[in-house]
């Protein structure tokens, strides 16, 4: 993807940034040379509609023109010749394109009307809506579309309007197939659940990353329709039944053309090659937006994981606010329960519970596949797929986000519960500017001026150590280092002064020196902020550098949870001890790390009892008959293990 360069700086207005991707996409076409004639004979096309019938209004009222002068060719007085009636060819050809090119834009305006909203609407949401809609669309499908034109037609007899409005209807199923298709894998980049965490709204979302990122494909759509409309409008005039007579039109002088045929055959040329010169152009113009377009997200447009909306738990009502007097921690998670499939087929998260204080870092650790990211996700639910949670509460600053409508959700996204996902680059959308983006969140939760929002964007990227914001404001997110993608994430987290910020492995794809320099970014956020931290990663040194409790998860459940002082010198669940023996900081020389043996079994294929028994040496018929319990062995300590005595005494025996 090339740099943008020679654009002034971005504001933070919409209206500003789609007019610099519209303009690229035109500089873009320029450098094309069939893209540049289709778009000259176009223009011409549309040019010659508008002043022909002003040029010459008697033309489309005229039945007769000079009655010496039937049927001539070609000649000075009349360049293109005559038809049957003596009328000049050249007028009537010039004052029809207005009718031809009226009907086709109508075709083209109402299929593109109803397909584009029913497939932005079909591939965003899913589930039933997506269901309901790929019904209707298969239903208009099936009905035979000529046959219905003229059914209309002879209800209402010479009507351009009718006729090309049932046409458009008719083309409409196909293009919601298309832009359902398009949207699918847009929906789910995690520039999307980026967004939907800041608190925007589904239609806003939809419209502003969601179409800008198919704009192409509508072009291309527009242009193959607007190719197959004049074809059909065409031959339904030229059958005599949309264009009330003198009226000239394309089709109708075909038809005059073949009516005297044996006569003169001259007459077929003029208004065939005019509307095969104007299919072609149609069709190169889709072809090069379609190449433009894939030029210009070839990089860009990777598919990630799907993080859809998680459905509210089944019949559930709006829980009433928890109160202040019945927990100090602001985050208490209660028995959360996650499913997957059809009906909740499938846990995978299963009776986790864990709280998080004001101003306290919390790291969510263990191997991948045991549930952290869903977890985390579920809190804000946003859930991959057709994820819902099925059980427990969600209890943050006294509301149980569980039952929260999904209009009061998005209050809480972004304002109060910021997210800092794994994979920065992704999160941000490739179409905008990272300052636009980030005034955007700023505008979202402050409903500041655009100029007023633009300069908190530059505050918010300096606040998190980025040299030159001003300059950082003005770049795509292809133009920066994963370093300053994860701070321009950051930076976006923080737009709405979240008293909760979930950081998603923040520090997984970047190298040693950047990393500690996140990890350090974070400290200071959070102290001079007073903000709470859930950290997810698989990586004890992040969370002993960062952390004040960590809670440690294996196929779907808490196993361990304590401060980390404790933890670190007796881990009480075997897992722990595992994980922790396996850290890599611990390696010494050329030793062999200790290593767990196993994988972490897939949801649905849990063990009965312990989950982790098949991999533990601890393991007693007692750990397969039934689930364990969370126990407290100790104050502020807990364990999912019945023979934590055992791996106390055995790490006893191990000091001394």
């Amino acid at each position: 993807m090339s740099t943008i360069v020679g654009i002034e700086p971005v504001d933070g207005t919409p209206a500003v940034a789609s007019t610099i991707e519209s303009a690229s996409l035109f500089r873009r076409l320029l450098r094309r040379p069939a893209a540049v004639v289709s778009m000259v004979w176009l223009a011409i096309v549309v040019v010659v509609a508008i002043a022909a019938p002003i040029i010459w209004p008697h033309v489309a009222t005229q039945n007769a023109g000079d009655i010496f002068d039937v049927l001539k060719g070609p000649s000075w007085q009349h360049l293109l010749g005559t038809d049957s009636d003596g009328r000049d060819v050249l007028q009537r050809l010039l004052v029809g394109t207005r009718v031809t090119m009226l009907g086709v834009a109508e075709a083209v305006l109402v299929t593109l009307a109803i397909g584009v909203p029913a497939g932005l609407t079909a591939g965003y949401f899913g589930g039933r809506t997506d269901r309901a809609l790929g019904w209707l669309t298969d239903l208009t499908l099936s009905l035979p579309g000529l046959a219905v034109v003229f059914v209309v037609l002879s209800i209402f007899p010479d009507s351009m309007l009718a006729g090309m409005v049932t046409l458009g209807v008719i083309l409409s199923p196909y293009t919601t197939r298309v832009v359902r298709s398009a949207t699918l894998p847009i929906r789910e980049e995690l520039y999307i659940a980026a967004a939907q965490v800041a608190g925007l709204s589904r239609s806003y979302i939809i419209v502003r990353h969601v179409l800008s990122r198919i704009v192409g494909v509508v072009i291309v759509l527009g242009a193959i329709y607007a190719a197959t409309a004049l074809v059909t409008q065409t031959g339904l005039a030229y059958l005599g039944l949309i264009v009330r007579l003198p009226a000239p039109s394309w089709g109708g002088m075909v038809g005059d053309g073949i009516a005297a045929l044996t006569n003169q055959s001259w007459l077929i040329w003029p208004p065939g090659i005019a509307m095969t010169l104007t299919v072609v152009a149609f069709g190169l113009l889709g072809d090069s937006v379609r190449d433009v377009t894939a030029e210009r997200w070839s990089v860009a447009s990777v598919q990630r994981p799907s993080r859809r909306l998680a459905r509210p738990v089944a019949g559930a009502v709006v829980a009433p606010p928890v109160p202040a007097s019945a927990t100090d921690a602001l985050l208490r998670v209660e028995n959360l329960t996650v499913a997957f499939g059809s009906k909740g087929s499938v846990r995978v998260i299963d009776d986790v519970s864990f709280d998080i204080s004001a101003g306290e870092a919390v790291g969510l650790v263990g191997e991948s596949g045991c549930g952290k990211t869903v977890t985390a996700m579920s809190l804000i639910r946003l859930l991959p797929g057709d994820g819902e949670i099925v059980g427990g509460r969600i209890v943050f600053d006294g509301r149980d986000l569980a039952c929260l409508p999904e209009k009061e959700l998005r209050r809480v996204r972004g304002s109060e519960i910021g997210l800092i996902s794994q994979e920065p680059m992704v999160s941000l959308n490739p179409a905008f500017r990272v300052g636009w983006q980030l005034a955007l969140s700023v505008r979202t939760h402050d409903g500041l001026s655009r100029r007023a929002a633009h300069a908190r964007a530059v505050e918010l990227l300096r606040s998190v150590h980025l040299p030159d914001p001003e300059l950082v404001a003005r770049r795509y997110p292809h133009e920066l280092s994963g370093g300053m993608a994860q701070r321009v994430a950051i930076a976006r987290a923080l737009a709405g002064e979240p008293k909760l910020l979930i950081a998603d492995e923040p520090t997984t794809a970047l190298d040693v020196t950047v990393q500690a320099e996140i990890l350090e970014l974070l400290r200071e956020l959070q102290r001079e902020r007073g903000m709470a931290i859930l950290l997810v990663t698989h990586d004890w040194g992040v969370v002993a550098d960062l952390c004040d409790r960590a809670v440690v998860m294996y196929a779907g459940q808490v196993v361990e949870r304590a401060a980390l002082t404790p933890l670190f010198r007796e881990p009480l669940h075997p897992y722990t001890r595992a994980l922790l023996l396996s850290d890599p900081h611990n390696a010494l020389g050329g030793d062999e790390l200790p290593w767990i043996p196993g994988g972490v079994p897939k949801p649905g294929f849990w063990p009965q009892g312990c989950h982790f028994h098949p991999r533990c040496r601890y393991a007693t018929e007692a750990c397969r008959q039934r689930p364990i319990p969370l126990e407290h062995p100790a104050d502020a300590r807990q364990t999912r293990c019945i023979h934590h005595d055992r791996l106390h005494h055995d790490q006893l025996s191990v000091v001394q």
